[in-house]
């Protein structure tokens, strides 16, 4: 199929305008994601609908805590990804066509249909993660516009490292988004991930520009973003340019893929970074991997009370009435609370 957002250059040579990358990409051979090939100077998707993962899901586990708790989300994913994140936690997958000599693997399935399952399922959202939706952009567009038309929200969960014609493109269907910023330092995107921090920062600036739902997951990785001084700078972006209502969860990293050097994060670290961000003035850090820790559920940011509590991905109790605390009246932000 023909892939969106693209250019012809000399030569049938072309510019893939979908990710921050902006490959050029010359005939016969395929971008960084390992997903879109120049065929004749045409830039075709060779993902389109072919689904290598379609899973009902909570919401919560996007992770998205203040979007429609206690949901469900038809989940659902391609092969590939535009970063070669040393961390993946999901690299069978994500990096499968770069690390299997091009292959791709994935059953055939139509948007129309991917709709259908979502409600037959009864979700009240489609989420696109697991890999990075916007290599399969043309798939989650269709999809989303949809969705959107039968009553069901969109999801991306992303590394944020699409451009603006993406966004402003998908923009119209796109609720909410769980947008992974995964340090605050250029040699840390460049090292561990073959990209870079200002692509991600713009994005989330435009999604939250744009109305679109924003949560923030941070992998604190022990000796590569978890000095004080970095999660400060972090969090600091966040309240500063995302607004302090702009959930925060901090997840602990295991050692796995091509990073193995390192030891899983100290729970103290974790703990550690949560008080960092809520000193910066973001209502609601979260701490993840690590069940049973209080920094799971949701505290009023006003009288400290407990309103939503979880357990993993579950939704235990939630007090929230109309969006509002029932013991001091104070606003919790989110969607559907």
């Amino acid at each position: 199929m023909d892939a969106y957002l693209w250019e012809p250059l000399d030569d049938h040579n072309v510019r893939c305008n979908l990710c921050g990358h902006r490959c050029r990409i010359r005939e016969g051979k395929r971008g960084i994601c390992g997903v879109r090939e120049n065929r004749g100077g045409l830039l075709q998707t060779l993902v389109y609908g072919r689904l290598i993962a379609q899973n009902i899901d909570p919401i919560e586990k996007k992770p998205l805590f203040h979007f429609l708790p206690g949901s469900l989300s038809y989940s659902i994913a391609t092969v590939g990804c535009n970063f070669k994140c040393r961390f993946c936690q999901n690299a069978d997958i994500a990096q499968m066509p770069s690390e299997k000599r091009g292959l791709i693997l994935g059953d055939p399935v139509a948007p129309e249909n991917i709709v259908r399952s979502a409600r037959r399922a009864r979700c009240a959202t489609i989420s696109y993660t697991y890999t990075e939706p916007t290599i399969y952009f043309e798939t989650a567009y269709d999809t989303a516009i949809l969705a959107h038309e039968k009553g069901i929200r969109n999801v991306f969960v992303t590394n944020g490292y699409m451009t603006p014609e993406a966004l402003d493109m998908i923009g119209p269907y796109l609720d909410a988004a769980n947008v992974d910023l995964k340090a605050y330092s250029d040699d840390y995107y460049k090292d561990l991930c073959g990209a870079r921090l200002a692509p991600v920062k713009e994005t989330l600036r435009r999604m939250k520009a744009r109305g679109v739902f924003i949560e923030v997951t941070t992998l604190l990785i022990p000796g590569k973003n978890d000095t004080d001084q970095e999660l400060e700078a972090l969090a600091g972006f966040m309240a500063d340019e995302l607004g302090p209502e702009t959930p925060w969860h901090i997840s602990r990293f295991h050692p796995t893929y091509k990073l193995t050097d390192r030891p899983p994060t100290p729970v103290q670290s974790l703990l550690r970074a949560r008080e960092i961000g809520i000193h910066k003035g973001l209502r609601y850090v979260y701490t993840g991997n690590v069940p049973g820790e209080s920094g799971e559920s949701t505290y009023c940011h006003r009288c400290g009370e407990m309103l939503i509590e979880r357990w993993g991905f579950t939704v235990r109790k939630n007090r929230v009435r109309s969006g509002r605390c029932p013991d001091c009246d104070a606003e919790i932000d989110g969607v559907g609370l």
